[in-house]
């Protein structure tokens, strides 16, 4: 986080940008809130849960971030990764029956997620930029699409991993480094590689100048449809990547898989700072909403003041004032 992100200059001083701080510390808020609640809210078991459910919402909002930050918007991810999760386990267990138990099936089954990912965030591109439809419209009928797929290779049910597939597998969920699972350690390594790509590479500064206006940056030689698809298999590519990080951990997938992933990765997105119209994102601010999203979940499994099924409409109520929060900085700016 720089100077100029935490500080706004007003004449000959400096004052602190909310906008910026208010997710900040809103995350030291729940903190605060989950230890007072429960004593074991920081113990490393809750943390380390914490952080890992959190995973593989946090790498689809990392793309995410990309997306929105260019103008774009895809409400398809949730059912992206149930079709992704539900096509790897079929791959997975047909190989198995040739291969055997083993790490070349493993292999398989995560280029088989990698290759999905990649082409269905390729097909809501394309379908955008030289399809010329809403990116709302291509989203919302890729998400039924994809939805209708699982259930249907599921035969309304659910597909399941063979047993000795997933206790192989297992490891890849439950496995890690010094008490630190993977999927925490490659959320971690996607958001630090996603913050390098949105602050100091080319592509990051024309997914921002995009958002801010297509058409100024088209006559500044950015490759607008070009850059707006690339945004979208970057997208697919990181659904593919959480859904291997998922898999093993329920080694199963039907039609409730992935229920309501692209509320939270939109909402994370939205907190940490990213303008919804376009023009400006931030990866960082994106990992911090992730975090307050997780952590409003586990308190609210950890307290019965508020019922844990209503976490959808706190996450639906987050958005909308995200939003006029957002409005209102414009606004007084």
């Amino acid at each position: 986080m720089s100077a100029a992100d935490t500080t706004t200059q007003t004449g000959g001083g400096r004052r602190l940008d909310f906008h910026v701080l208010g997710p900040v510390l809103a995350l030291i808020a729940l903190i605060v809130l989950g230890t007072l609640i429960n004593t074991n809210f920081l113990s490393p078991g809750n943390i380390t849960n914490v952080l890992a459910r959190s995973a593989f919402i946090g790498i689809i909002a990392v793309g995410m971030t990309f997306v929105i930050t260019a103008g774009g918007l895809d409400l398809s991810v949730g059912s992206m990764a149930a079709f992704i999760a539900g096509l790897m386990i079929i791959v997975m267990n047909a190989t198995m029956s040739v291969m055997g138990v083993g790490l070349m099936t493993v292999i398989v089954g995560i280029l088989t997620a990698l290759v999905a990912g990649l082409a269905a965030g390729a097909i809501n591109g394309l379908l955008i930029t030289r399809g010329r439809i809403e990116a709302f419209i291509v989203t919302l009928g890729t998400m039924g699409i994809y939805r209708s797929l699982v259930t249907w290779l599921a035969d309304g049910g659910t597909l399941s991993l063979d047993f000795d597939l997933r206790t192989f597998y297992g490891p890849v969920y439950y496995g890690g480094i010094l008490g630190v699972t993977w999927p925490i350690i490659v959320f971690a390594l996607v958001a630090i590689v996603g913050e390098i790509a949105m602050r100091q590479t080319a592509f990051g500064r024309h997914c921002a100048a995009i958002g801010s206006n297509d058409q100024v940056a088209r006559y500044s030689a950015v490759h607008v449809d070009r850059v707006r698809t690339a945004t979208y298999v970057l997208l697919g590519l990181l659904v593919g990547v959480a859904t291997i990080m998922y898999v093993p951990r329920l080694g199963s997938a039907s039609s409730s898989t992935g229920l309501l992933w692209e509320l939270e990765a939109i909402a994370a997105v939205i907190i940490g700072g990213t303008v919804l119209k376009g023009g400006f994102g931030r990866v960082w601010g994106t990992v911090i909403g992730v975090l307050i999203l997780s952590l409003i979940g586990n308190i609210l499994n950890l307290t019965d003041v508020v019922s844990p099924y209503l976490n959808g409409a706190i996450q639906g109520v987050i958005i909308i004032l995200a939003v006029v929060m957002q409005r209102g900085t414009n606004v007084s700016r």
